[in-house]
């Protein structure tokens, strides 16, 4: 049996880890999130299918098309998030900034090197979709491409963004890579249609360019029709917050290098 000394010293460790935890609101947010989330966005799964019994009979992969535009949309973010990230675990932003680099260099940088990292992850799902599901997906042709590139390019804002966060906030918020985008995966309407929002969610859905993709796949499976009206509105809205990303990224940056918080990475 453990003695006084030794129950001392667990109960020193269980406050450590307790004080840690009530100074970071990143870790006290991932506690709640993921439960909320799977409820929030399944529930809206259940409650589609219980009145569409047959939605999926009526187009042949149209489940497994958003799973996989989905993690075109998670890889995006994370190819941005991660590769920053690595950045902070291996400190080395310093080194980077003490040479020529500059801030606007280190965003292309990162954006294409999550393009690469999203091709090679989201390459081998697609090809098996076909003799495991029956599924071809490049069937969509350019639909497809447009689809692709606008979650593509939504997944380097909420990375940029929460690369942001990171670098002001430290180590202790690195979960906002998976907490962000899975916070718009409820309104996303990626299994079912915006209408099954209800009404107050669909106004913030639509604000998001990942509602409209996930229509505009919908209407291509369903009806053969590419709808151009939410193919410009999810560009716009891409050009809009990836501009604003990346101007919160460069504050972010500013504010870290006034700070000296480039070579003061931790939590």
């Amino acid at each position: 049996m453990m003695g006084t000394p030794a129950l001392r010293r667990v109960g020193a460790m269980i406050l450590r880890h307790a004080y840690v935890l009530r100074r970071s609101w990143p870790r006290l947010l991932e506690l709640a999130y993921w439960p909320t989330m799977q409820l929030v966005l399944w529930g809206f799964v259940t409650k589609f299918f219980m009145g569409h019994s047959s939605w999926v009979a009526d187009a042949a992969g149209v489940l497994i098309s958003a799973v996989l535009l989905w993690d075109i949309l998670f890889r995006s973010n994370l190819g941005v998030a991660l590769s920053f990230i690595e950045e902070m675990w291996s400190r080395n932003l310093g080194q980077l900034f003490v040479s020529p680099l500059r801030p606007m260099e280190l965003i292309g940088a990162l954006t294409f090197m999550s393009f690469l990292r999203t091709l090679i992850a989201a390459t081998p799902a697609a090809f098996l979709a076909l003799p495991l599901f029956d599924v071809w997906v490049f069937s969509l042709g350019f639909p497809l491409a447009a689809f692709f590139f606008n979650l593509l390019v939504m997944g380097w804002c909420v990375g940029l963004t929460v690369s942001a966060l990171v670098l002001r906030f430290g180590l202790a918020a690195e979960s906002l890579c998976w907490l962000g985008i899975f916070l718009a995966a409820p309104i996303s309407c990626i299994y079912y249609p915006l209408a099954t929002l209800p009404d107050w969610l669909q106004m913030i859905a639509n604000v998001l360019p990942a509602a409209p993709v996930f229509e505009g796949m919908r209407a291509v499976l369903f009806n053969g029709v590419f709808r151009w009206d939410l193919f410009w509105q999810a560009v716009g809205l891409n050009v809009l917050y990836l501009t604003l990303a990346s101007a919160l990224f460069l504050k972010m940056f500013q504010i870290a290098r006034e700070r000296g918080l480039l070579l003061q990475q931790g939590e």
